[in-house]
């Protein structure tokens, strides 16, 4: 009896090991699926980030395109215009695209004739997450305009270069053209300010013998119109035309002299009336 209690024992110790391998196999196995787990839910967040917003656009509206080049200016480029406040050019979104048309024949008799054509064009582009920016697909469409004037059919003596003080970015295109038997001069200015590109087109020719107006003076007449049609853009939307300050309304005019502090000749004929109040008050009366 007393030989057999260590054997026991013996046994006892043994079949006990399996089963600590066992638990600690299980337990290293449950910790490996945790480890696992971890690094599942930490790597979650990353394959659900979404991109960021797309700018906003800057303009939300386009001007009147037959008012974004004032008369002035109109009839000192197209003087026999034959409709003075221009053809509006027809649009299915008034708000995304615009366009408006001058031309006419100046007749001087046996002197011959000048003829002119003015016009402006406006594309406004909307922020769109799938598609970017307003900015940027203005930006694309500046590009493609540019490459679109500068592959006028027949064109001849065809300059392209940039243009400062007109938008954020602007190009002019230059070439000579001949159409009816009479050899016209073409400028196109193409100009982006923010999320809106403005293409304008000016040309002219001399008609029964004639003169054919010079480059220079087609080309001058055209960035006159761009500068005005694209500074349009932002005064459609609120800004300020250039040169001018707004006008104070009579509310603030009130609180502006209600705040205003009271000039020294004021000042002093307060404190002479306070003065000789207090000395009328302060002296003795005399007895009859």
């Amino acid at each position: 009896m007393h030989r057999s209690a260590p054997r026991l024992t013996r046994i006892l110790a043994c079949a006990a090991v399996p089963v600590m391998l066992v638990v600690a196999g299980c337990s290293s196995d449950s910790d490996g699926k945790k480890d696992d787990a971890s690094s599942s839910s930490s790597a979650a967040p990353d394959a659900t980030k979404t991109e960021p917003a797309v700018a906003p656009a800057k303009f939300a509206v386009l001007p009147d395109p037959c008012k974004s080049i004032t008369a002035k200016t109109v009839k000192s480029l197209v003087p026999s215009a034959k409709t003075k406040s221009g053809t509006r050019g027809k649009s299915s979104d008034a708000a995304a695209r615009g366009g408006c048309s001058w031309n006419g024949l100046d007749d001087n008799g046996i002197k011959g004739s000048q003829y002119r054509w003015l016009d402006v064009g406006f594309t406004r582009f909307a922020s769109d997450q799938a598609l970017g920016s307003g900015a940027d697909r203005a930006q694309a469409d500046y590009t493609k305009q540019v490459a679109k004037a500068q592959a006028a059919e027949g064109a001849k003596k065809l300059a392209t270069a940039p243009v400062g003080a007109i938008g954020e970015q602007a190009t002019k295109i230059t070439y000579d053209l001949t159409k009816t038997g009479e050899d016209f001069k073409y400028a196109t200015v193409v100009a982006r300010t923010g999320n809106v590109v403005v293409t304008l087109n000016y040309n002219g020719a001399g008609y029964a013998g004639a003169k054919t107006p010079s480059a220079a003076d087609i080309l001058k007449g055209a960035e006159k119109a761009a500068k005005e049609a694209v500074a349009s853009v932002a005064t459609a939307n609120g800004a300020a035309k250039p040169g001018s300050s707004p006008k104070p309304s009579e509310s603030a005019k009130a609180k502006a002299k209600t705040a205003a502090p009271a000039s020294a000749e004021e000042t002093g004929k307060a404190t002479s009336k306070t003065t000789s109040k207090a000395t009328s008050k302060a002296s003795p009366r005399k007895t009859s």
